[in-house]
C-alpha cells in the first residue's frame, strides 16, 4: 500500500498525542513511518512477538487479546481510526503483551522503536503525552479487571457498553460477539442480557450495531442493586 507523505501526516494528526505537533515535526514524523495494510482476521503481532513497532491506525478496527491458558479469548480494547496500540512493549523495550488483530481490513502506519525514540529526544512534550496516555490505559485495565472480579454479567456488559459509548458515540459498531469479549461472558449470557435490556427499552441492536437509547437507566445497571 502506498500513502503520500501529505496522507501520512493527516494521519498522524489525527491522533491525540502527535496533534499538537507543528506541521513540520509532523512531516518529518511521518517520514518515519511505513504504511502497511492488513486484511480481516489477520493477525498484525502475536503476544510475545518482540516489540520493535508500534502502530497509529489509519483506516479500520484493531482489538487487542490475550488467550487464556485453556484458549479463552479475553479482548483487551478495540482501537479506530486515530488510534495507536502496540506502543507499551516499544516503550518498555519487551515483547508484545497482547496479540493484536484486524477486525475489519485495516490500513496503518508502522513506527519503528529506535528511530522513534530518536525523534521523542527532541519533543519531549510528545514523551508527556505518551506518559498520560500509559497511566489511563493502565488504570482502565485495574478498573475493568476488578469489574471481571466482582460483578454480574449484566454489569459487565452495561460497563463495556458505556466504555465504548464514551469513546464512540451512542452508536456501537460491534457484534454481540465482540462485547462479549469486552464484557468476559459468553455469547449466550450477552445475548440475554441485551435482549432484556433492548425489551427495556434501554439500547437497539440491529446488524451488528448497538444503540444506546437510555444511557442513564443503562449507568444504573453498570452500578449494581443498590445496597442495604
Amino acid at each position: 500500500m502506498t500513502i503520500g507523505s501529505g496522507n501520512r501526516t493527516a494521519i498522524l494528526r489525527r491522533s491525540l498525542i502527535f496533534s499538537g505537533l507543528s506541521d513540520g515535526d509532523l512531516e518529518a514524523l511521518s517520514e518515519l513511518a511505513t504504511a502497511r495494510s492488513f486484511v480481516a482476521g489477520e493477525f498484525i503481532f502475536w503476544e510475545g512477538d518482540a516489540g520493535d513497532h508500534f502502530y497509529v491506525t489509519a483506516s479500520g478496527r484493531v482489538k487487542v487479546l490475550k488467550h487464556s491458558s485453556l484458549g479463552k479469548e479475553f479482548v483487551v480494547a478495540f482501537f479506530g481510526p486515530g488510534d495507536i496500540f502496540g506502543e507499551v512493549a516499544v516503550f518498555e523495550d519487551r515483547p508484545y503483551p497482547a496479540s493484536a488483530q484486524a477486525v475489519s481490513d485495516t490500513e496503518a502506519l508502522c513506527i519503528g522503536r529506535d528511530r522513534f525514540l530518536a525523534f521523542l529526544s527532541g519533543h519531549p512534550e510528545v514523551a508527556l503525552r505518551i506518559i498520560n496516555m500509559l497511566g489511563g490505559r493502565l488504570r482502565d485495565a485495574q478498573n475493568r479487571l476488578n469489574a471481571l472480579a466482582g460483578e454480574r454479567a449484566e454489569q459487565r456488559v452495561a460497563r463495556t457498553l458505556l466504555m465504548l459509548s464514551s469513546r464512540l458515540g451512542q452508536s456501537l459498531p460491534f457484534t454481540r460477539q465482540e462485547i462479549a469479549d469486552m464484557s468476559g461472558t459468553t455469547i449466550e449470557t450477552t445475548i440475554r442480557v441485551m435482549s432484556r435490556m433492548k425489551g427495556g427499552g434501554i439500547i437497539r441492536s440491529h446488524r451488528g450495531r448497538t444503540d444506546i437509547l437510555d444511557e442513564y437507566r443503562l449507568r444504573l445497571l453498570s452500578e449494581g442493586p443498590p445496597s442495604v
